[in-house]
């Protein structure tokens, strides 16, 4: 995801999307810090490449990608923290202009990780529970 041509980059994000969008994928990649992390440096990558190559379609994937992430409770609290901040400071605003449901995609997945969720400790319970 991380390498090659436009086209490449992707097909692969639209793999990752649809193992996000299953469940058991979301569950699988969310299991473990190591797995979180290594999908989110790969997406924050691409992230960084379309600064200087632009692509709508990959842009596209890759907001559904940290859209779904954020759909896992431990996850979100990491995105919170690990979202790259181009996809929060308007960077690509020119690029999305005319993509209406991608930019309601954006402006969703930035209204979860900024609404305030507690943070779970080792056992998935409220620090104090």
């Amino acid at each position: 995801m991380e390498i090659g041509s436009e086209l490449s980059k992707t097909v692969a994000t639209f793999i990752v999307l649809n193992v996000l969008l299953d469940d058991t994928g979301l569950c699988y990649l969310c299991a473990t810090a190591e797995r979180f992390f290594a999908t989110g440096h790969a997406l924050a990558v691409v992230v960084v490449s379309l600064i200087e190559q632009p692509s709508l379609r990959l842009l596209k994937h890759i907001i559904r990608c940290y859209l779904r992430l954020s759909d896992n409770p431990r996850a979100r609290v990491a995105l919170k923290i690990c979202l790259p901040s181009m996809l929060r400071d308007g960077t690509f605003d020119n690029c999305l202009r005319g993509e209406p449901s991608t930019q309601q995609c954006l402006k969703q997945l930035l209204a979860t990780l900024a609404a305030g969720s507690p943070v779970l400790g080792p056992a998935g319970t409220s620090p104090g529970a």
